[in-house]
Formats: C-alpha cells, structure tokens, sequence
C-alpha cells in the first residue's frame, strides 16, 4: 500500500467512526468534567492497574472521581477496589455506582452479574448498548474525572468509547517487551484516526527494585519505553515496578492502601489537560 492509498483509507476509517460530537447523552442528575481513557494495543499490559492507580491518586488531590469499566468482557476494577460481591443498587430508574472505601464510584459489568466469575457472552452491539447503560443510565452525580478502563485492542467496544464519549486524552499503557512498538503503533494510530490526544506512555512491568540495596534490575532485558516514545513524539508519563505488594494489594482489593504515588506525571498532565479545557470553556 502506497502512500496516498494509505492516506485514502485512513480518512474512510475517519468518516466511518468518528463523530464531531459523542453521541451518548448524560443524564441531567450527573455531571462529568473530564473523561481520559487508558488503553492498549494488547491485553496482559496492567491496563487495569494503571487506571487504578491513576483513579487513586487523582482521587488523592480531593477530585471526585469515577471509574467506568469499559472492558466488559474482562472487567476487573470491582476486585482491585474490594467491591467484588457487590451488586448495582436503583433509584429513580438510574443505576447508583458502587463507591469505594476512598469515594470513588466505579460501574463496571461484574457489579451487574450474579456471579462475578459468569462469562459475559455478548455480542458487539449489546457490549455497546452495555456501555451506554454504564455511562448515561447511571446516577454518577458530580464527577471531575472519569477515568475509563478501555478493553485491549481496537475492536467494537473500543471504537464505541472513542466514538460516543467525549474522551480528552488517553494514557497508552505498555509492557518492556521487544513487540512493544508495533503494539503501541496500533493504539496511537487508532486514537489518530479518532482524533483523540495521546497524553503520553506508561510503561508497567518495568523493573524490580531490590530490597536490600534498591538497585533496578530489569528483568524483560533492556526498556525501549524511550526510543518507542520518541518515535512517535510522545511523552514518557510513568514506569512502574514489578512489586509484589501491589500485586497483593490488587488481589485483596485494597489498592487504595498503596501510599506510594507511582504516577505523579501522568497525573500532573491530566490535570493540566483538563485545566486548558476549562481554560477553553470560560
């Protein structure tokens, strides 16, 4: 494929998918500021893990903050926040959010099933009607951030999110693997094609510290976080650690409890995207 027949089909996947405005309506008992998806070009990166640590830490800052569980079929933000067992509550025909211990309200598939372990058989229209329901059926009241935990890849529900929510930026998780540029390439160039900032990368699995002499050993060999960045002009926002107590943390559901700030970056860019945004709006 030439250049122009490049060109030709990125533009018919624009006018295919993407929309001036998103299309799904909020309720008029909700109000939400900012909404920043974290995504993936592939699963098992700790997508899931960064949107915690960011919803935590912006949380933190005294934002009020939500979490909206775009991975349907893979959800695992009601576990990592000691919400497993809970089931959606109602009131006025809206669906009340669960909240967690540190106030924030997080809708998510496995909130809504009898069993958090069923599989969710669904096929693409009803996930996107799913997540409709999710972000407009939902009593979130007043929310600064909204964070949305993006499903891997670029299939039908990623499309809907970046088609239908009004998303300001997202946060590209990766791993230190030697795939990782391809892999990020497919998450850059689809929020391209959606005309949605990419605010910069996180890197998860990015090393162990030791305990005893605090030397970073990485063992996937060698980052390219860098050169990966700096091939496609982005920001590096983060590199997180492979440690054990967060796993921990993540298993018990008291990720709130990890006091370290692991993503200050990201989180001082999220802040400054959403500050120029109401800059815009004033």
């Amino acid at each position: 494929m030439d250049a122009s027949e490049e060109e030709a089909l990125r533009r018919e996947v624009q006018q295919t998918f993407h929309h001036e405005q998103p299309s799904f309506d909020m309720n008029d008992r909700s109000t939400i500021k900012h909404v920043i998806g974290v995504v993936s070009g592939k699963g098992g990166v700790g997508k899931s893990l960064v949107t915690g640590l960011l919803a935590t830490e912006l949380a933190r800052t005294g934002a009020k903050v939500g979490i909206l569980d775009c991975d349907i079929t893979g959800p695992s933000i009601p576990k990592m926040f000691g919400l497993s067992g809970q089931h959606i509550t109602a009131i006025d025909q809206l669906m009340i959010p669960a909240q967690t211990k540190g106030g924030i309200k997080v809708m998510s598939a496995n909130l809504v099933l009898e069993n958090e372990d069923d599989p969710v058989l669904w096929r693409g229209p009803v996930l996107s009607g799913a997540l409709r329901q999710f972000w407009n059926e939902s009593l979130w009241g007043d929310i600064d951030y909204m964070i949305c935990d993006m499903p891997p890849g670029t299939g039908d529900v990623a499309l809907t999110v970046f088609q239908e929510l009004p998303i300001e930026g997202v946060v590209i998780v990766t791993s230190p693997q030697d795939l990782v540029k391809m892999i990020v390439g497919k998450a850059v160039n689809m929020a391209t094609m959606m005309k949605v900032p990419v605010l910069g990368l996180v890197e998860n699995m990015s090393y162990i510290e030791c305990p005893h002499c605090g030397e970073k050993i990485q063992p996937y060999g060698p980052s390219h976080l860098d050169e990966t960045a700096q091939a496609y002009d982005l920001d590096i926002l983060g590199r997180l650690p492979i440690d054990p107590k967060i796993a921990a943390a993540c298993d018990a559901g008291t990720i709130e409890d990890v006091q370290r700030d692991l993503l200050p970056e990201a989180v001082r860019v999220i802040q400054t995207v959403a500050a120029i945004d109401e800059a815009k709006g004033e």
